[in-house]
């Protein structure tokens, strides 16, 4: 196909399908997004994965820095900790962290530390909270 007769066809599909940046039904029942992407028998491909990825880590990033005071003092691991959180929890759930947050604030890093672990999202994803409650005490990664 000519570089013009695939501008047609992805135009003539955009208008066909429409866009849809969350997920829905299609006529037939299968989860769709996108311009018709059904997500059920196709889904994404690794290096969509990774794109989506890259765009999600990079959106907490623009609210973290904009958002919350202390996190541009923040040394690069405990920047990653908090972008892991808000992937893990949202934003907003990152943001329930008050004491937390506090103790970050104000350097007092173990304190943080025991506040992420004293929690129910710790019960939850149990390998995940103790590893960045590590890295957030020590400021380490760790598998340097």
């Amino acid at each position: 196909m000519t570089s013009k007769g695939l501008k047609k066809l992805l135009a003539l599909l955009r208008e066909h399908e429409g866009f849809s940046s969350t997920v829905y039904e299609d006529t037939r029942g299968y989860a769709t997004i996108g311009f018709g992407r059904n997500v059920k028998t196709k889904g994404i491909s690794r290096v969509e994965a990774n794109y989506l990825l890259e765009n999600d880590v990079e959106y907490f990033l623009d609210r973290l820095t904009s958002r919350l005071k202390c996190f541009n003092e923040l040394d690069e691991v405990r920047k990653i900790v908090l972008v892991s959180m808000c992937f893990n929890l949202g934003y907003y759930g990152l943001c329930s962290f008050e004491k937390m947050l506090h103790a970050i604030a104000l350097e007092m890093y173990d304190v943080a530390s025991f506040e992420m672990l004293n929690s129910k999202w710790a019960k939850q994803v149990k390998g995940r909270a103790k590893e960045l409650a590590q890295m957030m005490a020590t400021g380490e990664m760790p598998h340097d």
